[in-house]
């Protein structure tokens, strides 16, 4: 397989120019990641979707972020809108699990109708009274064993669909008091809190094909950069937690990282991920980041291409009568 380009790029409008077309057929990337801003009808992003993989010649994944609640690109009439997760797991009560696969299955469903075909969830991190709020509805609980078990049916959920869930944001983004899309948020919890609850979260989902890493310092493990751009953290990720998948960075745009975004990505590759996530920015920003990151090295390349074999099937499905189930479990009845 040709070598990917070590990035999965966001494009500038609802359709490519000449000039983006050219330079993803030179480039490569890996993927594409989709935002309000490239989506106004069904038909017309099916069509960049199409476009999108034409540019580089074969079915390159195609990402969103898709959660519900505030972190929701499609909206009605092009999909169902939904609860923040925390919320929708409240509501759910003793059926959250169930109901949260329902929930992911019919999202996989309105995805793959539009030509997309990776999610970016479910997200593992663990809330606390104190999570910063631009994270915290998002998760789907404050107690370990209830978000691997909401997780791993979140998972299951996408894949049924044909779908790729991207775990994240490993090792943890719970503890976190800022937004890292403004600031960087420095962690002090104590090393053993980590391993046993926010680590412990992602270990159970060290099979998955793709995750994405955390902006964040762990400051308590003698940590001074980011986990993102962080060798030692990105060790602990391979090595502790057990993740051998696909490792994305988190959007390399955001104000927690440092120093331009060429520098970022270069950063984040010599401490380890594979591929750099670059969603906003302009063609030039993406021109020179891909001038400075390059393609995968053969270890990113070889995890590229098992992920690539690992694409899931959607298997057939009544999606009316899922939502019908769903909204019986959200009156508390057993679907």
């Amino acid at each position: 397989m040709t070598p990917f380009g070590a990035a999965i790029f966001g494009c500038d409008g609802a359709r490519l120019s000449p000039d983006e077309r050219a330079f993803f057929a030179e480039a490569n990337p890996f993927g594409f990641i989709l935002f309000d801003r490239n989506l106004e009808t069904a038909d017309q992003i099916r069509a960049l979707t199409a476009d999108l993989r034409d540019t580089v010649g074969w079915n390159a994944p195609i990402f969103i972020d898709q959660e519900g609640g505030r972190v929701q690109r499609l909206r009605p009439p092009l999909a169902t809108v939904w609860l923040p997760p925390l919320d929708h797991v409240t509501r759910l009560g003793k059926n959250a699990e169930e109901g949260m696969h329902l929930r992911y299955r019919i999202i996989a469903h309105e995805l793959m109708d539009l030509g997309i075909d990776a999610n970016c969830a479910p997200m593992l991190d663990i809330a606390r009274p104190e999570t910063h709020p631009f994270l915290r509805n998002r998760c789907y609980g404050s107690d370990l064993d209830q978000v691997v078990r909401i997780g791993r049916a979140v998972v299951e959920g996408h894949l049924s669909g044909g779908v790729f869930p991207v775990i994240k944001h490993i090792p943890g983004h719970g503890l976190a008091r800022m937004d890292s899309h403004l600031d960087l948020p420095r962690i002090d919890a104590p090393e053993e809190t980590l391993n046993t609850i926010d680590f412990a979260a992602f270990k159970p989902f060290a099979d998955c094909a793709m995750g994405m890493t955390a902006h964040l310092v762990f400051s308590a493990l003698g940590e001074t950069q980011p986990a993102t751009t962080s060798p030692s953290m990105i060790r602990r990720i391979r090595d502790d937690i057990g993740f051998n998948g696909l490792l994305m960075t988190d959007d390399i745009s955001m104000n927690a990282l440092s120093g331009t975004v060429p520098e970022r990505g270069a950063a984040s590759m010599r401490a380890g991920c594979d591929v750099i996530l670059h969603c906003n920015g302009d063609l030039a920003e993406r021109i020179a980041l891909i001038d400075r990151i390059g393609t995968m090295p053969a270890a990113s390349q070889a995890r590229a291409e098992a992920a690539i074999v690992r694409r899931p099937t959607p298997e057939d499905v009544d999606i009316a009568a899922l939502k019908a189930n769903l909204a019986e479990l959200e009156q508390g009845r057993s679907a």
